[in-house]
């Protein structure tokens, strides 16, 4: 406990860096840093159980800064606290190129930033992600190793965003208790006051969904600390409504809109120092004070040394396991298993869809891997994601390792997200490919945080037929492949799938995608390798004995066309061979003398994709002849839906054929 006059002299401190490091920078937002620096002294002062000195410390409490425009108030925290990584330069550097101290919270950046935070909604969405995998892992563990709260800072945007509803509805119904949002209610957004846009009771709303919710004055820290003590002794999530004064302390522009994206101004920053007492320098924190932060820095020492104390005892096995999980490390058994499963297919080639063959895949991987956590947007039958070791989580067992995620993709994955930041957690998502439009954004934000999440996309292709164009997937794997960063897979057979499951399990750097068919694929790979073709991301699968005339380039369902579209041309003549390319990125990362070998220099070249053109010209060129999509799909039968479009191994082949007489 901390005298009222302490408390405000360290929440001042919070304010004054983050108004002078947007002042500086010329550019940020001030505002939510000034209105919410009560909540965040008492939080971290407090309750927070953290570590500057261990940072990494796995049974840490998380704090998501869901509302990421408010950078600085995270900044201003973990230097005070006494973070290695944000030094007063880095603060002085705020928003500048090289720093840490980005215009949003970047995961990877720095210590004690848990996830990057730009788009609204994102963190708090991140943040169920989190609370389920602690009480998955505490479900695994007990509770001498898992047992932490995860704490969010959300604001109205975070909350007028579509992506809220998602994740605050799936958090209510797993009654994820160790989940705690602070609600900076300064009901001022850029427009102005919130009441332009908006008339929802959020606690109302939260109260809906399950969630236990409370009212306060934001800028009271008891009445802050009396509601987190109510918060973390409560049965369910629970929401608190701080009512703050957005930009708190600044004269003239406190309370309105004019405090939320633009710095103060130096009139307005000495009225602020004038009104609350605050004599330092810009960039100073008077010594006291600052001594009293990092006094607050080491408040959890204890708690750490007594957990790492409790893992120490635990026996060889469980302690192992829990550290080799929360490391990211993959058993040794792994890859053993995964060859093993290839040579069991080689064996016994299946004609089986390749979401079948994802569901083969998983079976194996399940059964080695005890992190995977799977799950569906309300497609599992579909998606194939649930295998024989994947029990469903529920709000009164997190013992299951598969979560029913509804008909929330866009909450999916970013729930999936958390759970991978938060560590000791694999997890894979399922949903149709044309709805990757729904769960884009967080899909894009894994690729930018380098994280290994899995997002199982099935009905690629206008070969899922009769649900129509608006189930079938055009532009999405190109769209898809243009995120920087992202591996997209879209596998030829069983054995191409069990070989894209094991690149993306053990990419550890970056999010994979996996393009699935629901129509049955004949095998192409038939006999044992040993190394992961896939991992190249395209290799020669049929060759030609003589110089070939034509090589054609094919993924998915439509390397079967092509393999058909070779035996046509070989018989008329013209040499032929096949490409198979199941990951575009993957490819553009070998050398260039393996690029230009699998590429060939056959005069024609023709890829063949259900989809549309985009990014196959740096395969094969502008010249290159393309069999797929220039428009939407239609609805009816796969294989009449293939011939009407005309993607095809004859129309590949006449195709082929014509472009030979072309060019002499």
């Amino acid at each position: 406990m901390i005298s009222r006059d302490k408390h405000d002299r360290m929440a001042n401190a919070i304010r004054f860096l983050s108004m002078d490091a947007v002042e500086k920078a010329n550019s940020g937002h001030p505002g939510l840093p000034m209105g919410a620096a009560d909540i965040a002294t008492v939080l971290f002062t407090r309750f927070m159980k953290h570590d500057p000195k261990n940072p990494d410390w796995a049974d840490r409490d998380r704090f998501v800064l869901s509302a990421g425009h408010g950078s600085m108030l995270l900044y201003s925290l973990l230097y005070l606290l006494g973070y290695e990584d944000i030094t007063i330069d880095e603060i002085k550097n705020f928003r500048q190129l090289g720093s840490r101290t980005a215009g949003h919270p970047e995961f990877g950046h720095a210590a004690g930033i848990e996830t990057t935070t730009g788009p609204l909604g994102q963190g708090l969405a991140n943040s169920v992600g989190m609370a389920i995998a602690e009480r998955i892992l505490n479900a695994r563990f007990g509770d001498d190793l898992v047992d932490h709260y995860t704490y969010v800072l959300a604001g109205d945007g975070c909350l007028m965003e579509g992506i809220s509803q998602e994740a605050l509805t799936l958090a209510g119904h797993l009654k994820l208790s160790k989940l705690i949002v602070l609600f900076d209610d300064n009901q001022i957004s850029i427009d102005g006051s919130t009441s332009l846009t908006d008339s929802t009771d959020q606690c109302e709303r939260f109260e809906a969904s399950g969630w236990n919710t409370m009212r306060i004055d934001g800028h009271d820290p008891d009445a802050i600390a009396g509601a987190i003590e109510a918060a973390k002794k409560a049965d369910k999530p629970t929401l608190i409504a701080c009512r703050t004064t957005i930009g708190f302390g600044a004269p003239s522009k406190s309370g309105t809109a004019k405090v939320h994206g633009s710095p103060l101004g130096s009139e307005e920053i000495a009225g602020a120092r004038k009104a609350l007492g605050w004599d330092a320098e810009p960039f100073v924190v008077p010594s006291d004070i600052l001594d009293d932060w990092r006094l607050a820095g080491l408040h959890s020492a204890k708690e750490r040394k007594a957990w790492e104390d409790r893992l120490a005892a635990a026996d060889a096995e469980t302690r192992g396991e829990f550290e080799r999980r929360m490391r990211g490390d993959l058993p040794e058994t792994f890859s053993t298993a995964m060859l093993e499963y290839k040579e069991k297919l080689a064996a016994e080639p299946p004609k089986v869809a390749s979401r079948k063959a994802s569901e083969m895949a998983l079976e194996a991987i399940n059964a080695v891997l005890p992190e995977t956590i799977g799950g569906s947007a309300d497609l599992t039958g579909s998606n194939n994601t649930k295998t024989s070791q994947t029990g469903p989580i529920s709000a009164d067992d997190f013992s299951g390792r598969y979560v029913h995620y509804g008909i929330r993709e866009h909450g999916m994955a970013a729930a999936m997200n958390g759970m991978t930041l938060h560590g000791g957690i694999i997890p894979y998502g399922g949903t149709f490919l044309t709805f990757s439009d729904y769960a884009r954004p967080a899909m894009r934000l894994a690729s930018l945080m380098q994280i290994r999440s899995i997002f199982v996309m099935t009905h690629d292709s206008i070969g899922l037929g009769e649900d129509g164009p608006t189930h079938q997937p055009v532009e999405h794997l190109a769209a898809l492949r243009a995120i920087p960063n992202h591996l997209v897979f879209r596998p030829a057979d069983a054995i191409e799938t069990a070989e894209c499951w094991q690149v993306a399990i053990e990419s550890r750097d970056a999010p994979s995608t996996l393009a699935l068919s629901r129509q049955n694929l004949a095998p192409v790979r038939t006999s044992h390798e040993a190394d992961n073709l896939s991992a190249r991301g395209a290799y020669e699968l049929a060759g030609s004995e003589d110089d070939a005339k034509v090589t054609l380039f094919a993924t998915g369902s439509e390397v079967e066309a092509a393999m058909k579209a070779k035996a046509l041309l070989d018989a008329a003549g013209h040499p032929a061979r096949v490409v198979s390319v199941p990951c575009f990125e993957l490819f553009e990362q070998q050398s260039d003398d393996y690029r230009k070998a699998v590429i060939g220099d056959a005069p024609v070249k023709v890829a063949i994709e259900a989809g549309i053109r985009q990014g196959w010209d740096a395969i094969i060129g502008s010249d290159g002849i393309f069999i797929g999509m220039t428009g939407f799909g239609a609805s009816g039968p796969a294989p009449e839906l293939y011939k009407h479009f005309g993607i095809t191994a004859e129309a590949a082949a006449n195709a082929a054929q014509k472009r030979l007489t072309e060019v002499g």
